[in-house]
C-alpha cells in the first residue's frame, strides 16, 4: 500500500501511469554502452536445449560406441569389407541421432524466443521491454503482479509490493517491500508493483544458476531413461566376463586360423551391446520436441513429455485454463439506494487507480473508462490472498472516501442477506464482485469490517471452446481433473457444469477444508471442484493428492498458481499466464489452448509405448548373444557367427523395424517399472532364441561332419535364429495394422531374398547345404516360437493382473 503522487502523465513508450518526478528515471545510452563495455551485463545463458557441442558429445562419446569403435578398427585389418559392416550402421545412427537432436534443438530455441520473459527497463527516462540478457548493471527494472525478480537489486520504488521468495527461501508468505529494501533474483511480485535497481547480474546474482537450469532443455529425471541406463549397467557387467570367456576360448582353446577367430569372437561381443537402444529413445523424444512444437507447445524440459503421459491426476486452475482470459460487465446492480451514476465514477476511479489491473478490474475499466477529478491518495493492491482490493480519494467536491472491491464472501458477514442473491448469480456460472464504502482507514487490518456495500458487479466469464473436449478426453483416459480455484465455490462450479465434469455439482469451499494431510487428500479423492483456494492450499491440494501414491499435473496462469506448479509432478503454464509461472512450468502451452494438453499426453504416450516394444527386441539380442557365448565357452566349439551375418540379423529383426515401431502412432496407457516389464519379456526371448539357436548348431555340426562345413553349420544356425527373432518381432508388432504386417512381411522377404541371390549368398556367407538340416533348423525354430509364445501369454496374463 503507496501513497500516490497527485500528477501522474502517461509514458509514451510504456502506456502505464508513472509518478512526474521519477525517484529513479533510469540509465542513459551512454551509460548503458559504458557498462557494455566493462562487461557489467546480464550474460547468463538462458537456453532451452543443449548446445551443438553437447548434443555432438553425448552421442558420440559413448560407453558402447568407444566398444564398438575399437572392434570395429580390428575388423578392418583382420577381415573382409563386409565383417566391419556393423561399424558404418554404428555412424549411421549416431548421425541419424544428432541430426534429430538439433532439429529438435532449432525447434526448441525457437519457441524459447517466443515466450521469453522481456522485463521493462527505464533508460534515458522511458520505459521500454529488453531481453533479459541485455540488462546492465544498474539498470532500474520495472515489475508488476506474475513477474519474476531476473536480477539482484533494490527496490526504488513500491506500490503496494508483495514479494514471494518461497522458491528461495521455502518462506510461503509474501514479503512487503519498501524502497530500500533487497529484492532477489529468482522471487516473484504477487501484488503490487514498483521498480528496482540491479546490483548485480549475469552470474554473480543469487539463484541465477537456478534461473538458468529451470528455463534449459534438461535430461532430468526420467524413468525410461534410468530404466535404460539400469538395463545398461547390468548389461557391461555381463558383457566383460563373457567377452573374456569368449576371447581365450577362441584365440587360445581353439588352435584355429587366427584372423577366422578373432572375427568370430567379435560376431559374439558386437551384438551383446544394445547399440540402438540409447539412440532410439533420443530420437523418440526428439521427435516429440519437434512435433508439439509445430503445436506451439514448449518443452522446457525434455521427460515432461514422458510424465504427463504418466499422470492420473490434472489440476486446473479455472482462469485462463477452462476460462478465457478477458471478461465482460453483465450488469450493475446498486446496492442499498446507491446512485448508479455515483457507481459509475466510483468503479472508473478505482480502475485508473491500478496500473496493472487484473483480467476483472480491466473489464470494469473497458465499461467505465475514468472520466472524474477523483485523485488517489492511497492504493492496496489486489492479492489473491486477501480477495480484494482498495483505494481511497479525494473526490472532485472535496470529500474523502476509501473504497474496496472484491469476493461479496470475504467482504460481507457470512450472515449478510445479500449473499444469497449472490449466489444465484454464481450458480449461472457469473462471476460477482461487491463494491464497498469503508469506514476505516485503507492501512487498518480491519479495514473490511464495517464497509456498507454499494454495488454488486456482475462479470461474465468467456468459457474456452475447447475445454469441454479436453475434459472428456481426460475422463475417458482414466485421468481424473480436479478444478481448484480461487473464485467463488459455487460460480467454480456452475463454469465446470456447463463443461460437462462430473462432480460439478458437488462444489466444495475451500475454506472449510481441514489442514491434515491425509484429511484434505481424502476430501479431494471424493470430491472434484473445489473454490475459494489460496495459493498456499493449492500447493498443499497437490502435495495431498502425491502422499496418496498419484502423480500429478497442474496448470495455471497466474501468480497464484506457481508454488502448486512448482511441487506438482508436471507443471503446465499458459504462454500469455505471468513470467513466474513461465519459469517454474515444465510445458508452456504458447497458444495458451488447453486442448493441446491431449497432444502431449499422446505423444508421452507414443514414447513410452513404443520404446517399452522396442526395448523388448534390442535386449532379447542382448540376452541370446551373452548366452550363445557363453555355450560356446562350455562347449569348446566355434562361435556359430561372424560379424556380418548378426549384422543382417540386426538390421532385418531389430534395426529397421524399430525404427519404425519407435515412432508409430500408440495410445496404450502409460504403465510403471519399465526395466521389469521390459526384462519379462527379453529374458525368456532370449532363453529361448539361445537355445533353440545352439541346438540347432551341434545338429548341424553333427550332421555335416567334415572339414570346410563351418559355414553350412553357421548358415543353419542362422536360418532358426532368424525365424526366432522373426517371432519375437511379430508379437512385438501386434497389434496389426495394415502397415506392421508389411513391416514385418518385408523383412522376412529381405532375408529371403539373401538366401537365393547368389552374389548375397556370397557377401554375407550363407547358403543352406542340402535339404534335411534345414529343415530341422526350421523345426527347431517352430518348436522355440510355440514355446515362447506360450511363455510371453503367460507373463501377459500375470502383468495384467
Amino acid at each position: 500500500m503507496t501513497h500516490i503522487d497527485a500528477g501522474a502523465e502517461l509514458d509514451p513508450v510504456h502506456p502505464v501511469p508513472i509518478p512526474v518526478a521519477l525517484s529513479a528515471t533510469g540509465l542513459s545510452t551512454a551509460e548503458v554502452a559504458e557498462r557494455v563495455a566493462r562487461g557489467e551485463v546480464n550474460d547468463v545463458p538462458v537456453r532451452s536445449s543443449r548446445s551443438t557441442k553437447e548434443i555432438v558429445r553425448a552421442n558420440v562419446f559413448t560407453r558402447f560406441n568407444a566398444i564398438i569403435g575399437v572392434l570395429w578398427v580390428i575388423m578392418m585389418f583382420v577381415a573382409p569389407f563386409q565383417d566391419s559392416l556393423f561399424g558404418y550402421v554404428i555412424l549411421a545412427n549416431t548421425g541419424i541421432g544428432i541430426i534429430q537432436e538439433l532439429r529438435a534443438k532449432k525447434t526448441l530455441d525457437s519457441l524459447a524466443v517466443i515466450g521469453e520473459a522481456r522485463p521493462t527497463v527505464r533508460r534515458d527516462g522511458t520505459a521500454s521491454e529488453i531481453s533479459t540478457s541485455e540488462i546492465v548493471l544498474g539498470d532500474v527494472i520495472e515489475f508488476g503482479p506474475g513477474d519474476k525478480v531476473v536480477v539482484d537489486g533494490t527496490c526504488v520504488e513500491a506500490d503496494g509490493l508483495e514479494i514471494d521468495e518461497s522458491l528461495l527461501t521455502g518462506e510461503a508468505d509474501p514479503v512487503v517491500k519498501q524502497p530500500g529494501d533487497a529484492v532477489m533474483s529468482g522471487s516473484f511480485v504477487v501484488a503490487g508493483g514498483g521498480a528496482f535497481t540491479a546490483t548485480k547480474v549475469g552470474r554473480e546474482a543469487y539463484a541465477a544458476q537456478l534461473a538458468e537450469e529451470a528455463s534449459r532443455f534438461t535430461l532430468v529425471h526420467s524413468e525410461l531413461r534410468t530404466g535404460i541406463s539400469t538395463i545398461l549397467k547390468y548389461v557391461t557387467w555381463m558383457m566383460v566376463p563373457t567377452a573374456i570367456g569368449l576371447i581365450i576360448s577362441q584365440l587360445v582353446v581353439k588352435n584355429n586360423n587366427f584372423k577366422d577367430s578373432v572375427a568370430r569372437t567379435v560376431g559374439g561381443i558386437v551384438p551383446m551391446v544394445p547399440e540402438g537402444l540409447v539412440l532410439l529413445t533420443s530420437v523418440a523424444f526428439a521427435i516429440g520436441v519437434i512435433r508439439l512444437g509445430r503445436k506451439q507447445c514448449l518443452v522446457q524440459e525434455l521427460p515432461a513429455i514422458e510424465g504427463l503421459a504418466r499422470v492420473d491426476t490434472v489440476c486446473l486452475d479455472k482462469t485462463g485454463t477452462l476460462t478465457e482470459g478477458g471478461m465482460d460487465v453483465t450488469e450493475l446492480r446498486a446496492l442499498n439506494g446507491s446512485d448508479e451514476g455515483y457507481v459509475h465514477t466510483v468503479l472508473g476511479a478505482l480502475g485508473a487507480s491500478d496500473p496493472r489491473p487484473n483480467a476483472s478490474l480491466q473489464a470494469i475499466i473497458d465499461a467505465y473508462p475514468d472520466a472524474t477529478g477523483w485523485r488517489c491518495t492511497e492504493s492496496l493492491p489486489f492479492s489473491s490472498a486477501r480477495k480484494y482490493s482498495g483505494a481511497s480519494f479525494g473526490e472532485s467536491d472535496g470529500d474523502t472516501s476509501t473504497w474496496l472491491l472484491g469476493a461479496p464472501d470475504v467482504l460481507l458477514p457470512a450472515d449478510d442477506p445479500a449473499l444469497a442473491e449472490i449466489e444465484h448469480l454464481n450458480e449461472q456460472g457469473l462471476r460477482v464482485l461487491l463494491l464497498t464504502r469503508a469506514t476505516k482507514e485503507l492501512d487498518d487490518p480491519e479495514v473490511k469490517e464495517g464497509a456498507r456495500p454499494t454495488a454488486l458487479v456482475v462479470l461474465e466469464q468467456r468459457l474456452r471452446p475447447d475445454a469441454g473436449d479436453t475434459l472428456r478426453y481426460f475422463a475417458d483416459q482414466d485421468v481424473r481433473a480436479k478444478v481448484i480455484s480461487g473464485d467463488n465455490a459455487v460460480s467454480v462450479g456452475a463454469v465446470a457444469g456447463k463443461l460437462g465434469l462430473p462432480g460439478a455439482a458437488n462444489t466444495v469451499d475451500a475454506r472449510t477444508l481441514p489442514d491434515e494431510r491425509d484429511a484434505m487428500a481424502e476430501a479431494l479423492d471424493e470430491h472434484t471442484v473445489f473454490g475459494r483456494v489460496t495459493p498456499q492450499q493449492k500447493r498443499d491440494m497437490v502435495g495431498a493428492l502425491q502422499s496418496r501414491g498419484h502423480t500429478v499435473a497442474m496448470t495455471g496462469d497466474g501468480v497464484n498458481d506457481v508454488l502448486a506448479l512448482k511441487d506438482a509432478d508436471i507443471g503446465v503454464a499458459m504462454g500469455s499466464g505471468s513470467e513466474a509461472t513461465r519459469a517454474v512450468a515444465q510445458i508452456v502451452l504458447l497458444n495458451n489452448s488447453f486442448a493441446t494438453l491431449p497432444s502431449v499426453v499422446a505423444e508421452g504416450r507414443r514414447v513410452i509405448g513404443n520404446i517399452t516394444r522396442v526395448a523388448t527386441l534390442f535386449l532379447v539380442k542382448t540376452v541370446y548373444s551373452v548366452l550363445l557365448a557363453i555355450f560356446v565357452v562350455c562347449w569348446q566349439v566355434e562361435y556359430p557367427f561372424l560379424p556380418r551375418h548378426l549384422t543382417l540379423l540386426s538390421t532385418l529383426t531389430i534395426g529397421v523395424p524399430a525404427f519404425f515401431l519407435a515412432l508409430a502412432p500408440n495410445k496404450e496407457r502409460a504403465q510403471p517399472h519399465f526395466v521389469r516389464r521390459v526384462m519379462r519379456y527379453a529374458i525368456p526371448g532370449g532363453v529361448i532364441a539361445a537355445v533353440a539357436t545352439f541346438v540347432t548348431y551341434l545338429v548341424a555340426r553333427h550332421h555335416y561332419s567334415g572339414a570346410g562345413s563351418l559355414d553350412a553349420e553357421t548358415s543353419a544356425a542362422t536360418l532358426t535364429l532368424f525365424l526366432i527373432s522373426m517371432w519375437v518381432l511379430g508379437i512385438i508388432a501386434r497389434p496389426y495394422t495394415w502397415w506392421r504386417v508389411c513391416l514385418v512381411a518385408a523383412m522376412g522377404a529381405g532375408f529371403l531374398l539373401v538366401l537365393v541371390v547368389p552374389w548375397l549368398q556370397h557377401f554375407f556367407a550363407l547358403k543352406l547345404v542340402g535339404t534335411t538340416m534345414p529343415w530341422v533348423a526350421v523345426g527347431i525354430a517352430a518348436v522355440a516360437a510355440a514355446v515362447l509364445e506360450l511363455l510371453w501369454r503367460v507373463v501377459d496374463r500375470r502383468v495384467r493382473v
